[in-house]
């Protein structure tokens, strides 16, 4: 007979944000289940970390193994599609120069260092558990879940934790997954060897660049390869009709900049990867018993590499919440009304910036950064994911969106053009949908 196994919290997910509160929980005394349903190492975009990831990694305990398999970023460059200017900007141009550096990593190995440090947390970690089914009651919840050898294994538990990223178990059972209508995009990318990087202490700034179809990301890692990929409209990927990979090299040729970069330098594996960047959010992000964090609740375009911070900070406040649900259920219903307004206020810092990035008023914006009401040190504030600065930092980030609107109207016959290819652009063509997923 399967045996029914306990523990007050389980986690679904091993990425960083459900190893960073397993490790939370396990070490302030939690009996605390991890389940993840690849094996790691396994491979995942979005090497690109902030300067506010710094302070996480530090309170976790791990900034020094974080920094061994890092490349040093201290900040970005712009490029456009249709000029031969570049644009530079650092991290300690934001409010707090202190917050000026950040690092670009494997993804399989950052994952692999927080879940195997979640272990050594104390918690019980495994690997190969893919979870079939949550049932909760009031007391709490009973988890099933296939193991990688087809045996089946369950849990009763007093708290789930939902950070199964993309798959969003919770939210998807709940019926709670609500699709943006403002934001449709599809990804190409591969890693190379050899490309040209920045030179000097820029070598390992992330590029973003800008082209007719949507932009590139160009992130060096501390291996010697490069990862670089295209967000496009989803039009954009419809209308292959070649092997994805000669469809991905194309792509990279309306890129003058990026072209000549990737001059000489060899694809690894020989292997072009393809996902749909298709952005939610959930209706909501707790109950009684428990919680979505990271992408098992929201996800938003990666333009400006805020996925580990968000991760890992909701995976902070999540484990305070858990505290509160386990120990002082009186205080819950505050704790939870906390929680929701956050997990909703730190996206949505983003994503108008992100949803406006292809715009031409945004675009000189980044190309000519000036510092008139603080602004600039707002945005790069923003962009380190350094958001702790109250009135100062909201207002800058104010002033900012006054500027936007003001040059928008100056030039209103642009700002028309460029809403109505927005609205074009995000049209639904049902080009890819779901997880990553790799065609020849």
């Amino acid at each position: 007979m399967e045996t029914m196994r306990e523990c007050e919290v389980l986690v679904v997910g091993g990425g960083p944000a459900g190893s960073t509160i397993a490790a939370l929980l396990a070490r302030a005394g939690r009996r605390v289940v991890l389940l993840e349903k690849d094996r790691h190492p396994r491979f995942h975009i979005g090497e690109s970390l902030l300067p506010g990831n710094v302070e996480l990694f530090e309170r976790l305990g791990v900034r020094e193994q974080v920094e061994r398999i890092g490349m040093p970023k201290f900040g970005i460059e712009f490029v456009p599609p249709d000029s031969d200017e570049r644009s530079y900007v650092d991290f300690v141009e934001g409010w707090n120069p202190a917050k000026g550096s950040a690092w670009q990593v494997r993804r399989s190995e950052l994952d692999e260092l927080l879940f195997r440090h979640a272990a050594a947390q104390g918690a019980q970690a495994i690997e190969g558990a893919r979870v079939r089914d949550v049932a909760f009651d009031d007391d709490g919840a009973t988890v099933k879940a296939v193991l990688d050898d087809g045996a089946e294994a369950t849990w009763r538990a007093r708290f789930v934790v939902d950070a199964s990223g993309r798959d969003t178990l919770l939210a998807n059972r709940f019926k709670a997954k609500q699709k943006n209508p403002d934001h449709n995009s599809t990804a190409l990318f591969g890693h190379f060897r050899d490309a040209r990087r920045l030179p000097g202490r820029r070598e390992g700034n992330i590029s973003i660049c800008w082209f007719e179809h949507g932009w590139f990301w160009f992130i060096p890692l501390a291996d010697g390869t490069t990862s670089v990929g295209a967000v496009c409209w989803p039009y954009y990927l419809k209308a292959r009709a070649k092997p994805l990979k000669d469809y991905f090299f194309d792509t990279i040729a309306l890129c003058p900049e990026l072209h000549d970069r990737l001059q000489g330098a060899t694809l690894v594996d020989d292997a072009v990867h393809a996902t749909g960047n298709f952005s939610y959010s959930s209706t909501h992000a707790t109950g009684a018993r428990y919680l979505m964090l990271g992408d098992a609740f929201t996800f938003i375009d990666p333009m400006f590499s805020s996925g580990v911070y968000l991760a890992m900070k909701s995976a902070f406040d999540g484990a305070e919440l858990v505290e509160t649900a386990l120990d002082r259920p009186s205080r819950l219903a505050v704790a939870r009304r906390r929680f929701e307004a956050a997990m909703r206020a730190r996206p949505r810092d983003y994503s108008w910036f992100i949803y406006r990035a292809t715009n031409p008023t945004i675009r000189d914006m980044f190309m000519h950064p000036k510092n008139i009401f603080k602004v600039k040190q707002g945005l790069m504030s923003l962009l380190a994911a350094d958001l702790g600065h109250g009135w100062r930092f909201r207002l800058s980030l104010v002033m900012f969106k006054v500027v936007y609107y003001a040059i928008s109207i100056g030039h209103w016959g642009r700002t028309r053009r460029g809403f109505r290819r927005h609205r074009d652009n995000i049209r639904d063509m049902g080009a890819l949908r779901g997880e990553t997923v790799m065609k020849p």
